[in-house]
């Protein structure tokens, strides 16, 4: 089954023209032309998906009703699966932006946006995302809406792109921009900080919340293979706010020697950082473990610790 909406912004959304940083319709071309290749080039998806399920198998309970946001090459379900309990006739509901790649894969598929889930409150035990929230203009507001849709105690597991990705890029074209223009225009993606994600998801009402990152180098043969295989996984630039019109050669030629002069190694080939930031976290229910009040303590932690206990005056 695979069907196709097609969301309008309302007054009620949670995402609204003042948080719009990437151009959702250039995202969504952009998959659409990487769908023919895809599987050549999905290696970090791949990577994504077999370390969000090394954090699934450490949870021991049934998901009935999964909603996966972003598929891109349907690589969490076959991934996931095996990994978890079974579960008579599970749902597993696939959604993207590019109905060529949807077409590419089995199971139940809708073309959907992240920034507007369609689906009721409370009717998910899970939900799960590999490598496409950071391209969403206004991330509170969807997870706002990820909370909403999750069961009581329901789970919310993704990854996406952390802020240090891709920053060897950022910093050579930075650098051929200003020798070049007298000045730097945005062609590298924005990404999440770390330390800013746990605030995020307990604002967005989620309990337990849990943040990790793991750093992937990879090495490429120069700058140009490196930006033709982020136009093949569908990951290039899509801010509004980038240089419109194609990047002149020159521009080009410029980036390429400078992120070969700053960071090539001594076999010649260049670094790539990849940065996966990990959520974890829950809908609240009364089952799950809380802070204990201040003061509530029946130990000291002196006496666990073996060592005497001092005042303020010491």
């Amino acid at each position: 089954m695979m069907r196709q909406t097609t969301p309008a912004p309302t007054g009620n959304n949670p995402t609204n023209h003042e948080l719009q940083v990437f151009d959702r319709r250039v995202l969504r071309l952009h998959r659409d032309r990487s769908a023919c290749h895809y599987p050549q080039y999905n290696f970090l998806f791949q990577e994504g998906a077999e370390r969000l399920v090394d954090r699934l198998e450490v949870v021991t309970r049934p998901f009935s009703t999964i909603l996966e946001l972003g598929c891109h090459g349907g690589e969490l379900e076959p991934c996931c699966l095996p990994k978890m309990e079974p579960v008579a006739d599970r749902l597993w509901l696939k959604t993207d932006l590019s109905m060529k790649l949807l077409r590419q894969i089995e199971g139940y598929r809708l073309q959907a946006d992240e920034e507007f889930l369609p689906v009721h409150d409370g009717s998910l035990d899970l939900i799960i995302s590999n490598l496409s929230l950071h391209w969403i203009n206004d991330l509170p507001g969807t997870l706002i809406q990820i909370n909403r849709a999750l069961r009581p105690d329901g789970l919310f597991l993704a990854s996406l792109m952390g802020g240090d990705t891709l920053s060897e890029l950022r910093q050579a074209m930075m650098q051929a921009e200003i020798a070049l223009l007298d000045g730097a225009s945005p062609h590298v993606s924005p990404f999440a900080d770390l330390r800013d994600m746990g605030g995020l998801l307990q604002r967005a009402g989620f309990a337990l919340p849990v943040v990790e990152a793991d750093t992937i180098t990879v090495t490429y043969e120069n700058a140009y293979v490196l930006m033709k295989e982020l136009q093949a996984m569908g990951e290039s630039n899509t801010l509004l706010k980038r240089a419109k019109g194609l990047t002149s050669r020159r521009l080009l030629t410029t980036t390429v020697e400078a992120y070969h002069d700053l960071f090539a190694r001594s076999d010649g080939r260049i670094p790539v950082t990849f940065q996966m930031m990990f959520l974890t976290a829950w809908a609240p229910h009364e089952s799950q473990p809380k802070p204990l009040a201040p003061g509530s303590a029946k130990a000291r932690l002196a006496d666990a610790l073996g060592v005497k206990e001092h005042g303020e005056d010491d």
